[in-house]
């Protein structure tokens, strides 16, 4: 199956502050690489420009087992700590306007476009890409001996997923989750991870691209070098859109920083996203939008 990605942007952002603090907001946005919500060095940015968790120069060769195979956990094949955060220039991600839309998953997006009442604002987990476009990154951890990969979810709900890579196929019946049955393989220096059984409770991504219980995932994870990952997906679900479409976008490694806690709902940016344009959100209902 050929991956053909297309053309646009991500943009890493998050919600006004409070109102006590929006003249800080005011000052903090005039500074260059500063975003409200995103703690200091953590906005997107490629390259090897400095700052934290950056080192100058050019990046070194990415990091090897000792039966050669390409790591995607730490800088080093010692070392497991290090983070992934999105890259602040995109080789490439789909653009709105090109994605093929079901009539009723447009109308869908352009509701959440202005009521964001996203499912990780609410502390609730997160498939597919959206994981991998937050300020605090995520976490490879690689147990060859078990044959599984998992993937930490730093901020949010602190959950993980597991990924398969021990040859088994998906099971002939799967309770609809988050994260979906995930299993993959390697191509030379990429993993392939193919993933079903999504239920319908997250976002596909910060945007609010809907989906079905019918999607099906092809994900490609190549790190390049120490400090660059290439995200590539292929979604195909026939509930939502007319056709299989793709996005790829990259990734960058932080190795300054291991996981930490988070605490959800505590100094939350986004509740301005939360009401849009709505007076109000009752945070009772366990429902999600």
């Amino acid at each position: 199956m050929r991956h053909l990605p297309l053309t646009a942007g991500v943009v890493f952002c998050l919600a006004v502050p409070l109102l006590g603090q929006q003249q800080q907001t005011a000052q903090q946005l005039q500074r260059p690489g500063v975003q409200v919500g995103v703690p200091d060095g953590r906005a997107g940015g490629g390259g090897r420009q400095g700052g934290r968790g950056r080192a100058t120069g050019p990046a070194r060769p990415a990091p090897r087992s000792t039966d050669g195979r390409v790591l995607l956990g730490g800088a080093t094949a010692k070392e497991r700590n290090g983070v992934w955060l999105p890259g602040g220039a995109p080789v490439t991600d789909a653009n709105v306007k090109d994605i093929p839309f079901q009539p009723w998953a447009r109308g869908v997006l352009a509701d959440r476009e202005i009521n964001e009442l996203e499912p990780h604002t609410r502390c609730k987990p997160s498939g597919v890409t959206r994981p991998f476009l937050t300020p605090y990154g995520v976490e490879f951890v690689e147990l060859q001996e078990l044959q599984r990969i998992f993937i930490f979810d730093i901020g949010g709900p602190h959950t993980y997923r597991t990924i398969y890579t021990d040859g088994r196929t998906h099971p002939a019946k799967l309770s609809p989750s988050y994260y979906g049955h995930s299993i993959g393989w390697w191509e030379d220096d990429t993993l392939v991870v193919d993933t079903i059984g999504f239920n319908e409770g997250f976002w596909l991504d910060r945007r609010g691209s809907p989906h079905t219980e019918r999607l099906h995932t092809i994900e490609r994870f190549t790190r390049t070098d120490e400090a660059t990952m290439q995200y590539e997906v292929l979604i195909d679900d026939p509930g939502a859109y007319t056709k299989p479409w793709k996005s790829a976008f990259q990734l960058r490694h932080d190795g300054n920083v291991d996981l930490f806690e988070y605490v959800c709902q505590q100094m939350n940016y986004a509740h301005e996203l939360m009401v849009g344009s709505n007076d109000s959100v009752d945070r009772r209902s366990p429902i999600i939008p």
